[in-house]
């Protein structure tokens, strides 16, 4: 059915496989035409090849349904789930949203490909955290920065230097292209904590367990005295592990925050 469609189909085939089988006709397979002078000729060669194939007795096969999908325009219906939020002293809004708060500090964002919208609990917990620590004057590092939200968030609060760090280039090019559009400065970079030299009063990083396991030690070197290192995209199953890790390190926590099974870890030397 697949091969029969592709003939006369735009762009792929999509199969839809039932998440419990039903009996006959199981799968449905998907092909979608543009509406032209051949579009009515391709659906009947389609039909005509699908009775060829039934002759060999493979088993139940549907007929050919056709209906017309409405033109929509789908980035348009797409920028509509994405809403302004207001988390900790911040009001996170896309770029077209023209939404304000008077007592909040707004982050206009484009997320592109990027992780990282406000959206997610793990970044609600990192832009709680930077909402209360003392960012004045001092030097802040975002491992696998994103969408650049919590490194632009950090400038905002008065870091005298922000370095954020991903090992996606779009992240890197998506991050810059929203630092640029809230007008502050922000040094972004391919890779990760162990690809930047020096150290940080605050490090920040929204990752997943295996990955801080992983990066333990590099994000401890980039901990200066008496700093604090920001962790998140832990799941409950994989605390013990993680503040192992760090715990090897030499870090204690001094701050923990649990959201929908997603814990968020503040620790110090």
């Amino acid at each position: 059915m697949s091969e029969i469609l592709s003939r006369c189909g735009h762009n792929g085939i999509a199969v839809d496989v039932p998440v419990t089988p039903r009996g006959g006709t199981d799968h449905t397979v998907k092909a979608y035409l543009v509406e032209d002078s051949d579009a009515f000729a391709k659906v009947a060669d389609a039909r005509d090849a699908l009775g060829h194939l039934q002759a060999f007795g493979l088993g139940p096969i549907g007929e050919i349904a056709v209906r017309e999908v409405e033109d929509e325009n789908w980035l348009e219906a797409w920028k509509a789930t994405v809403t302004p939020i207001r988390v900790g002293r911040f009001l996170v809004r896309p770029t077209w949203s023209d939404a304000s708060d008077s007592g909040a500090i707004t982050i206009a964002l484009d997320p592109g490909m990027a992780f990282g919208t406000g959206l997610h609990p793990t970044t609600q917990q990192c832009l709680e955290a930077v909402s209360y620590l003392d960012l004045e004057g001092t030097g802040v590092l975002d491992v696998g920065t994103g969408s650049g939200i919590l490194a632009i968030a950090s400038a905002k609060r008065g870091a005298r230097k922000v370095v954020g760090v991903d090992t996606d280039p779009l992240a890197v090019r998506a991050a810059r292209e929203n630092a640029h559009a809230n007008g502050v400065a922000v040094t972004l970079h391919e890779g990760s904590a162990a690809d930047i030299e020096g150290t940080f009063d605050i490090v920040l990083a929204n990752l997943v367990g295996p990955v801080l396991v992983r990066i333990a030690p590099h994000l401890r070197a980039r901990l200066g005295p008496s700093g604090s290192l920001v962790t998140a995209g832990i799941t409950a199953q994989a605390e013990r592990e993680v503040l192992a890790a760090f715990v090897a390190e030499g870090l204690g926590v001094v701050d923990r925050d649990e959201r929908a099974d997603w814990i968020r870890l503040i620790l110090t030397a």
